[in-house]
């Protein structure tokens, strides 16, 4: 039984030490060696050390630095430029092998400016940076044209500069530093090269020339000048200027070159250092046998095409495409492949060496003028009048036609620019089509050369606009190239000038341009240039086979924009400065030519310009323009923009003005003034007048006494809710209410429309409100009285007098609705009773002309069969006149009369003065004075006193209320009401 059991322990065992030895399981049991093994930490890594060269030097004051190393280890060549808070980093690389039927350099520069550079989230709606700018786009170019030309001849390979700013501190402008920067790449890198460059910027404040000028410092400058050079030759220039003469620029670039050339020792330092060594290229150059096997076929036919002056640009292009085919054919029967491969290159180097011996040993020109001979000009103005400005130049065979739009102020062009003003208000765009030298090809997006011939046109215009302050439009050239053969660049600045002036765009005088060429020999042992001719004004061909085409834009005072571009490794700046005279002479006969045609801007009003108005409000009266803006274009057809208290609108005709800006004031209000006339819509009527809504939601009183020259019973007999009226504002009371007008635009019924004028002009200023008192313009109690009495009563007459302000003050029409319901009837009246008081007494429609003429004329002495009215109205009369004449004796009938009244009343109405000289803020109670029927209302009566105030009498019941509009009463002043407005009781 033991000796069973201790057999199945030995199989356990032994089947457990076989489990264990089964490949890819994990042991059960591990050693303690192996344990702690597996518990100990894995090792840290290791510190990568990045070593980096730096190279500090300075320039203007300023501290700028080259490293490599650190950034962009993995590019053929990489630096970083510093300059205070501002770092560029450009990288270069380069493909190992070329097309083989390539004839030209693949260089490509790529400019970026990120918003990250700022500090700054983008603002499109993929927060993201989308396709080049067209500053980038400018920036690529000035690192292009400069570094181009010192590549070796015959190096096509594919070569690629990328250029990003890490940071800005919104100082230094990154275009400079860039193209330094990318010197400095290429020296690093194995891309043969004949470099480096100095790249610099100059500016001018008062006189005295900046070396690098920031931002600010450039906004104060008269020169922004951007030059670039070797260690002897001048590569690039490119000039913005206003108006500055050759020997000031001359001095200018002389002191760039000399500051430029220190930008070139700390990049040879630094490539010595951390350079890469210059890899062998494969060159694609013809034979030097090949290519005299070329000459010897071609050179003869191609100087009898240039000999012959009758061929135009594309007669003679066809000439040399058939030369060139006669020499394929000969090649192609000898069976010479490496011959026929360069055969295009081969041929034109021909052309370029008949051309230019004939130049430089004969001065012939290939179109047969002199060297500083300009082609024929052709200028013509308004050629399209319907357009706000548009002219016509040609100059030889190159033409453009450009055209001017004006716009609002917020029509400006937004830049996103880390550098430099926000918007721009003035633009030139640049447009050259395949048709403008008869060939097919697609139409893309921004082209760099476009954007570049803009740009340059551009800043030439912009010296002689006139500041903004004086011309608020946003402003847009397009520059239509119609046909090429040679500087259109310089047309565009013609054409763009003559359009400035038919637009009425004060410019202060023409801006003219020219390219000037240049054609020269060097000498093969030294490199210099041994002979050289300056060409005026070249063609498209001079351009192509020459060695500089330098375009020079400016006024009779002075060169506003500069362009230089070389072909060959440099030129020597004193060639450069003595083209700038037989330019200087060019552009004086060019504006000679344009002046016949149009020397001063024509009115902005004329023909189809658009009108500019500008309206200052506060910032809290804009608020409410904010929403209403685009309502406000789409009903009118302006164009409406905003900006720090100011409202621009721009229409295209003056009614579309006038209507924008009515809404514009009615919508925002304007400051009320006294006497000037405003657009309301009535919003609610009453008995005594109507309120009326206008500028900005304002609200004033427009009572019934102001809507017509005649009496008026019924405010709705005038006017209706929701009726758009045109308003005089008459004042303010002492709440600052507002008091309108409506018969003060209405021609008076009985006098001229100039002497209502002039008296309103002298009553309106005088308009005086007492205390809270609603009576007005009534006259002192002591004031002077002059009697009017004669010795014949029958030929007096009474002077009727103005009325030019309400009476009754009223704040709101709340306030009046509360005023009525506090002065209407306390007790319920029967039906009968109401309808009888609501009733006025019936009169006739019309009257005859014996009443209207009784009602003009003073009223005559009572005779024993006068009615009572009558004698009503010599009581009033005589007792005045008993009053004025202090001493003299009355008539009878009037003494009579006046026996008939109180002795109490007889005394008020003696101590009273003549109704007719009455002043506002006079009149007491008990007083006794003549007034006028004015308005018959259903539970009263409205009077008229002589000099315009106007008070009330409350019917009382049961009375006979038989009255007339017009009718004189006398009445006996009672109370006040809580409004201020006398309440009389009639004296019968």
């Amino acid at each position: 039984m033991s000796m069973a059991v201790a057999s199945l322990r030995f199989l356990a065992r032994r089947r457990h030490q076989l489990r264990l030895a089964v490949p890819g399981t994990r042991a059960a049991f591990l050693s303690d060696t192996a344990e702690e093994a597996s518990q100990a930490a894995p090792p840290p890594p290791g510190r990568k050390v990045l070593e980096s060269f730096r190279e500090e030097f300075e320039i203007g004051g300023r501290l700028i630095a080259f490293e490599t190393g650190k950034m962009a280890r993995f590019a053929n060549g990489s630096v970083v430029i510093s300059m205070e808070e501002t770092n560029v980093l450009s990288t270069v690389a380069a493909a190992k092998s070329s097309d083989p039927v390539r004839d030209f350099l693949p260089l490509t520069v790529d400019y970026q400016e990120k918003q990250y550079a700022q500090g700054v989230i983008p603002t499109t709606y993929m927060r993201r940076e989308g396709a080049p700018k067209e500053r980038e786009l400018l920036c690529g170019r000035i690192i292009d044209r400069p570094i181009r030309p010192l590549f070796p001849r015959g190096f096509y390979h594919e070569v690629q500069i990328t250029v990003n700013v890490l940071s800005s501190d919104g100082k230094q402008d990154p275009d400079v530093m860039a193209a330094n920067a990318s010197s400095a790449a290429l020296m690093l890198s194995d891309v043969p090269w004949d470099g480096p460059i100095g790249v610099i910027r100059v500016g001018r404040i008062d006189g005295n020339f900046v070396l690098n000028p920031t931002v600010d410092e450039l906004g104060l400058s008269d020169l922004n000048l951007v030059y670039a050079c070797s260690r002897d030759k001048t590569l690039m220039i490119d000039v913005q200027a206003r108006e500055i003469t050759e020997r000031d620029l001359q001095a200018g670039m002389k002191l760039a070159h000399s500051e430029a050339v220190k930008y070139i020792d700390p990049q040879i330092r630094l490539a010595k250092r951390a350079g890469k060594e210059k890899r062998e290229y494969k060159l694609s150059m013809i034979s030097d046998e090949n290519y005299e096997k070329i000459r010897t076929l071609s050179e003869a036919p191609i100087e009898e095409v240039f000999t012959d002056k009758s061929y135009g640009k594309f007669e003679r292009g066809e000439a040399l495409q058939k030369i060139t085919e006669s020499v394929k054919e000969k090649l192609e029967e000898e069976c010479d492949e490496e011959s026929l491969k360069f055969l295009p290159k081969a041929v034109d180097t021909v052309r370029k060496q008949v051309i230019r011996k004939r130049i430089i040993k004969e001065g012939l020109r290939v179109d047969g003028r002199r060297l500083d001979e300009v082609r024929p000009l052709y200028c013509e103005s308004s050629t399209y009048p319907i357009l706000h400005g548009s002219a016509l130049f040609s100059r030889g065979d190159t033409q453009v036609l450009c055209t001017v739009t004006l716009g609002a102020p917020g029509d400006a062009q937004r830049l996103d620019s880390i550098v430099g003003p926000p918007t721009k208000r003035f633009m030139l765009h640049y447009s050259f089509p395949p048709f403008s030298i008869n060939e097919v090809a697609k139409r893309g997006g921004l082209n760099r050369r476009e954007v570049g011939h803009g740009t340059l046109a551009e800043k030439a215009l912009l010296a002689v606009l006139p500041p903004e302050g004086d011309f608020p439009y946003t402003v847009r050239v397009n520059s239509e190239v119609m046909a090429s053969d040679g500087s259109t660049s310089m047309a565009s600045v013609c054409g763009g000038s003559m359009a400035l002036m038919d637009a009425g765009i004060p410019v202060r005088e023409h801006v003219a341009g020219v390219s000037v060429g240049l054609v020269s020999e060097t000498d093969p042992t030294t490199g210099d240039i041994s002979s050289y001719r300056i060409l005026t004004d070249i063609l498209g061909l001079e351009d192509h086979l020459g060695d500089m085409d330098f375009k020079i834009a400016g006024t009779r005072r002075g060169i506003t924009a500069i362009q230089l571009d070389i072909k060959p490794a440099g030129i020597p700046l004193d060639i450069v400065c003595e083209s700038l005279e037989p330019a200087r002479k060019a552009r004086n006969q060019i504006l000679d030519r344009m002046d016949q045609e149009i020397s001063s801007a024509r009115a902005i009003n004329d023909g189809s310009s658009p009108r500019l108005a500008t309206l200052s409000f506060s910032s809290d009266s804009l608020r409410k323009l904010l929403f209403h803006r685009k309502k406000i274009e789409q009903d009118t057809g302006a164009r409406v923009s905003v900006s720090d208290g100011t409202v621009t609108i721009v229409a295209k005709t003056q009614p579309i003005m006038d209507k924008a800006i009515e809404k514009v004031e009615f919508l925002v209000g304007r400051e009320i003034e006294v006497g000037k006339t405003y657009k309301g819509i009535v919003s609610s009527i009453k008995e005594y007048g109507a309120f009326v809504d206008f500028n900005g939601g304002q609200q004033g009183l427009l009572h019934i006494s102001e809507l017509s020259h005649e009496p008026v019973s019924k405010v709705t007999d005038i006017i209706s809710v929701g009726q758009a009226l045109s308003l005089t504002c008459i004042g303010q009371d002492v709440r600052g209410n507002i008091k309108l007008s409506l018969k003060a635009n209405l021609p008076h019924p009985h006098r001229p429309e100039k002497e209502l004028a002039s008296e309103d002009a002298t009553l309106l200023p005088n308009q005086d409100v007492v205390g809270c008192s609603a009576v007005e313009n009534m006259p002192s109690k002591d004031a002077e009285v002059k009697s009017s009495n004669s010795k014949d009563e029958d030929d007096t007459t009474e002077e009727t007098p103005a009325f030019p302000t309400p009476t009754v003050i009223i704040r709101s029409a709340a306030d009046c609705d509360a005023q009525d319901v506090a002065d209407g009837p306390t007790k319920k009246r029967s039906k009968a009773a109401s309808s009888k008081v609501a009733k006025p007494s019936p009169r006739a429609s019309k009257p005859t002309k014996e009443q209207q003429e009784a009602r003009k004329a003073t009223p005559k002495k009572a005779s024993t069969t006068s009615t009572a009215k009558k004698i009503k109205k010599e009581k009033a009369d005589d007792s005045a006149s008993n009053g004025l004449d202090k001493g003299k004796k009355a008539d009878d009938s009037a003494s009579n009369v006046l026996d008939a009244i109180p002795e109490k009343e007889i005394s008020n109405t003696l101590k009273h003065p003549s109704p007719k000289n009455f002043r506002s803020g006079s009149i007491k109670l008990g007083d006794v004075v003549t007034a006028k029927v004015y308005q018959i209302r259903a539970y009263g009566l409205v009077l008229e006193l002589s000099d315009g105030v106007r008070g009330m009498h409350k019917f009382v019941e049961n009375s006979q209320n038989n009255f007339e509009v017009g009718e004189e009463v006398l009445v006996k002043c009672d109370t006040f009401s809580a409004k201020g407005v006398p309440v009389f009781s009639l004296l019968d």
